[in-house]
């Protein structure tokens, strides 16, 4: 920022990002998502592992879900919760010892009458609280335990609806207020926020008049209406929740007491009206649905049990959205403040990290998203055919099998010694020597500076040699996309030599055409992006009639080149096209397919194709039928192990290319 006319002050960057920072290094990211792709996994099922294990020392989705299963685990230890049950029954015999203790000495009448009263209780806790209420002790001892049981069934309820409301009654009390009307107050203000907020009236003003007036009971200092509702209906939830987890003796039981509770307060209806509220704000939540409860040994009264039960509730919901596994599943879903509740700045630090990882994919152009789903980008895919053809190759070298030149790839025939000017698209190499003399010639004329004898030189004085026309290859790979390829694990490796040929034909001999089929059912052609992300899990039937079909139209889209169809399968084919197109598949194979896939290669081998197949199961009837039908194209059959499917496929198309350049 400018000082004066002194010059210029500079500090740390602040405007977001750092300008400067070098790119995000994706490459291990793009790489591991490219193995498993080249494997036979989809783009989603590979960049969802990725994100499960994890990438440069942060944890992966599994190991935050671990973690907070482990939290799971000790939340569910926490305790019982019938605590409030349990300390009410305590007292309440307390109580009744204390009042026959008073009683037995008195030979008057009343105190026999007043023992029977006793006698006649009812059995269940509630009722005998409710029956006591009205009661004139005797003995101030018991008189003092009933009375706990009252203080301590209003705090209780109210904490479970309200937490920290226990502290903020007991701080209340100690400076001499009134708490009870306190709390009063603040629900009939709650219930009209509340019903503002669910008319969709603003309440920003209500809200900040609210807090100022009722702030103490809200130690969490929500900073909105939203916030407040949200904590609320999630508490009121976890009650009900609370409630469903136990017996139906002990919900009857604490029901019936916190009933009693509410009406001594006077809070009945308003609590009851409070809850409609929040359930209206909040449908979403799980209000009533059965989840996981404390089971522990100790006893926690309600307040603490819904705590608990809330704790559970954040945790289960937290490893739902990190299990990824429902439809529609994003990290966007993962909520960032569970997780610091969970985990701590550590756990959302390494969300923020796949979060990144993910964004980065895609703003890089590695990753697209279309519609909602993910797929390979051309660069990607690119990325992807170079690394199988890199492993391809490394097998060629350390077997000594298909040797392949490079030193020409690319290369566009025999010089003639002539030279034409540049056209945009041009792969000839540059004629350096006419290119320099067109420059000199153009700028000859032109004002130098003493001394400058550099040559500027400009798009339209380039030339490239001329070179004489070489007929190129037209090569159709058909791929099995049937389901035996996934469960004979070779879908992966069919995958993987589809992309590495298509990198080595687009990249080092461009004057070669290819084009990959897929065949199943039905034979479609696949651009690389879709193969990258086609499964064959669901796929049936082995239509290569309708894969040859479509072969022989691309071939004939390339007349002057010559053909070459390489076919990868696992077995005979159980599909073919019935005369109005559509497609019948049947196991084992009816002579009426086999007839029609023949009749296909008839037509191939008069077209003048060359028909090579990679058999990749060595079942008698598989090889027999294709031995038969390369006889008939003029081809040749390869029995290669699915590991080295690659490098036969290649080899084979570069010992092609060789025989043509020697004819």
């Amino acid at each position: 920022m400018p000082r004066g006319s002194r010059g210029y002050r500079y500090g740390r960057w602040r405007g977001g990002e750092d300008p400067l920072a070098p790119p995000y290094d994706l490459g291990d990211a793009v790489d591991e998502i490219g193995d498993q792709v080249l494997a036979g996994s989809s783009v989603r099922e590979a960049l969802r592992d990725l994100l499960r294990r994890g990438l440069d020392g942060r944890r992966g989705l599994d190991d935050l879900r671990r973690s907070v299963r482990d939290r799971l685990r000790r939340a569910r230890e926490a305790g019982s919760m019938d605590g409030t049950l349990t300390e009410v029954r305590e007292l309440l015999d307390r109580a009744l010892e204390a009042e026959r203790r008073e009683l037995f000495p008195d030979p008057d009448d009343a105190a026999r009458l007043a023992e029977a009263e006793l006698d006649a209780l009812p059995e269940d806790t509630a009722g005998a609280v409710r029956a006591l209420k009205d009661r004139q002790w005797r003995s101030p001892e018991a008189a003092e335990a009933y009375r706990q049981i009252q203080d301590l069934l209003q705090k209780e309820v109210l904490d479970s609806q309200f937490q920290h409301m226990k502290q903020a009654l007991q701080q209340m009390n100690a400076e001499g207020q009134d708490g009870t009307q306190a709390v009063k107050d603040m629900v009939a203000d709650l219930s009209a926020l509340l019903d503002a907020h669910n008319r969709g009236e603003d309440t920003d003003q209500r809200f900040a008049d609210f807090m100022d007036k009722h702030g103490q009971f809200f130690p969490d200092d929500p900073q909105t209406v939203e916030e407040l509702v949200d904590s609320l209906a999630r508490r009121a939830a976890a009650q009900e929740r609370m409630m469903a987890g136990l017996s139906p003796e002990q919900r009857a039981e604490l029901g019936e007491l916190m009933g009693q509770a509410m009406q001594d307060m006077g809070l009945a209806a308003e609590m009851a009206h409070l809850n409609d509220a929040l359930r209206q704000a909040r449908p979403d939540l799980p209000w009533g649905r059965p989840g996981q409860v404390p089971d522990g040994d100790q006893g926690l009264g309600m307040g603490d049990a819904t705590t608990a039960v809330a704790e559970l509730a954040d945790l289960e919901a937290l490893s739902s959205q990190l299990s990824q596994g429902y439809a529609g599943a994003s990290l966007a879903d993962v909520d960032e403040e569970l997780v610091e509740r969970a985990l701590g700045r550590s756990g959302v630090d390494d969300l923020a990290a796949l979060r990144r990882l993910e964004r980065e994919l895609e703003r890089q152009g590695h990753l697209n998203r279309t519609e909602g789903k993910l797929e390979l980008s051309p660069k990607a895919v690119r990325r992807l055919g170079a690394t199988a053809l890199r492993r391809v190759f490394a097998q060629l070298d350390s077997t000594g099998r298909g040797e392949h030149d490079v030193a020409d790839a690319g290369a566009t025939g025999e010089l003639t010694g002539a030279s034409r000017e540049w056209r945009f698209g041009d792969e000839q190499p540059l004629d350096v020597v006419r290119t320099v003399r067109n420059a000199v010639l153009r700028t000859a004329g032109e004002p130098h500076t003493d001394g400058d004898r550099r040559v500027q030189i400009a798009v339209e004085d380039f030339e490239v040699v001329e070179t004489e026309r070489r007929t190129g290859a037209a090569v159709a790979l058909l791929v099995d996309l049937s389901y035996s390829m996934a469960l004979r694990g070779t879908w992966g490796a069919a995958k993987s030599t589809a992309m590495a040929l298509h990198s080595l034909v687009t990249t080092r001999f461009p004057q070669d055409a290819i084009e990959i089929i897929g065949f199943a059912s039905t034979a479609q052609v696949l651009r690389p992006e879709t193969l990258a992300e086609l499964s064959v899990d669901t796929l049936q039937g082995t239509n290569l009639q309708h894969g040859l079909m479509l072969a022989r139209r691309f071939l004939a889209r390339h007349h002057d080149a010559e053909p070459v169809i390489l076919v990868v399968t696992d077995g005979e084919p159980t599909a073919h096209l019935e005369d109005d197109g559509s497609p019948y598949f049947c196991w084992p194979p009816m002579p009426e397919t086999i007839a029609k896939t023949v009749a296909e290669v008839e037509r191939v081998a008069r077209s003048g194709a060359t028909m090579n197949v990679f058999a990749l199961d060595p079942e008698p009837a598989l090889v027999h039928f294709v031995q038969d039908i390369t006889q008939r194209a003029g081809g040749r059959v390869f029995l290669p192990d699915g590991d080295r499917l690659g490098e036969y496929v290649v080899a084979d198309y570069l010992r092609t290319r060789r025989g043509r350049r020697s004819r």
